[in-house]
């Protein structure tokens, strides 16, 4: 099999000619661009773009969509349909039947904690949200009994990204840090069904922690919780990335469909960055059980080298940031290139 994976120069181009937010990345770790060049198209995220754009959005108190996880009008929406329907209950009336062209169908990701997790996966300077780490202290609870912001609540996702967005921020998330130690489970990974009783753990909820560990630990430097996150990682390939360990079987029809934004969904394309991330940090090469994962995402390159995109998570954003299903995608096509490079060239 060829692995030659050295990039095209109109594909790079194509690649180049996109938002400062992904491309300082696309100079950095395919153009090999000095570090001045990358630096300085980075720095234009806060004023150009989506970052800008995205910017834009935030309240005055430090919020997005006046919510923590959750938009303050989609609680709001949610609260008066649970009361309808307590009502329609004590009154002995049908419940109305749910609208099925609601705004609200899916995922909303318009509040703080994804509009935070965008800003900083893009590689906005925090500086450009000075005084955020401390207007969300202030202002910002959770929608789950209403605990405040920076201690994180009880799902492991969550959680996971409030560790890292606090690590960015500056804000003091040690003790949401050591929480991931306490709620591991036995198979070495995580699951955000835990408080309804799981045992097991999720490659959804495995992959985000691992991810935020990862971020926790590059910007604050700390350690300490590097084998947590081994374990989390082990877990993963264990399963090479893809199937249960019990039958053998693919684990679901997501793991393998390529989409940007990823949102809280796994997939492989997603779990290969990580751990490519991961490496890197730590010294290592690829783990050769990475490997079937690693071939079906190559599978899926177009003859010009592109990917496309295969899915758009449902639910409310500010704005599309890629593009629609069918087309080819800038943004898989730079992760899975910058995937199957450092992969093939380690071998």
């Amino acid at each position: 099999m060829a692995t030659d994976t050295a990039i095209d120069p109109a594909l790079q181009d194509w690649l180049l000619d996109t938002d400062p937010a992904l491309r300082w990345q696309v100079e950095r770790d395919l153009a090999k661009a000095p570090p001045e060049a990358w630096q300085a198209t980075r720095a234009r995220i806060a004023t150009e773009g989506y970052g800008a754009a995205l910017l834009a959005e935030q309240d005055d108190d430090g919020q997005w969509a006046g919510g923590a996880y959750f938009p303050k009008a989609f609680i709001e929406e949610q609260q008066a349909r649970q009361r309808a329907a307590q009502e329609a209950a004590a009154s002995g009336s049908p419940a109305a039947e749910p609208e099925q062209d609601s705004a609200w169908d899916g995922q909303p990701y318009t509040a703080t904690t994804w509009s935070l997790v965008t800003l900083r996966e893009w590689g906005l300077d925090p500086a450009a949200l000075d005084g955020t780490a401390e207007k969300l202290a202030a202002n910002s609870r959770w929608e789950y009994d209403d605990l405040p912001y920076w201690g994180g609540e009880v799902d492991c996702c969550i959680n996971a990204f409030t560790l890292a967005n606090g690590a960015w921020l500056g804000a003091d998330v040690s003790a949401l840090a050591r929480w991931f130690v306490e709620h591991r489970q036995p198979d070495g990974g995580w699951n955000c069904e835990w408080v309804e009783g799981s045992t097991r753990s999720s490659f959804h909820s495995t992959l985000n922690t691992v991810k935020g560990l990862l971020a926790w630990e590059e910007i604050t430097g700390d350690e300490s919780l590097r084998d947590v996150r081994h374990a989390g990682e082990q877990y993963l390939l264990e399963r090479k990335l893809l199937y249960r360990l019990s039958t053998g079987d693919v684990v679901g029809p997501w793991a393998t469909c390529l989409a940007y934004p990823s949102r809280w969904v796994y997939n492989i394309l997603s779990a290969a960055d990580h751990l490519r991330a991961a490496a890197l940090r730590d010294g290592t090469t690829p783990d050769p059980r990475m490997a079937d994962a690693v071939e079906r995402v190559r599978m899926e390159r177009q003859p010009d080298g592109r990917w496309l995109q295969e899915r758009r998570h449902p639910g409310e954003v500010w704005f599309d940031v890629d593009v629609p299903v069918g087309e080819p995608s800038p943004w898989l096509t730079f992760f899975a290139t910058r995937v199957l490079d450092w992969w093939d060239g380690a071998r």
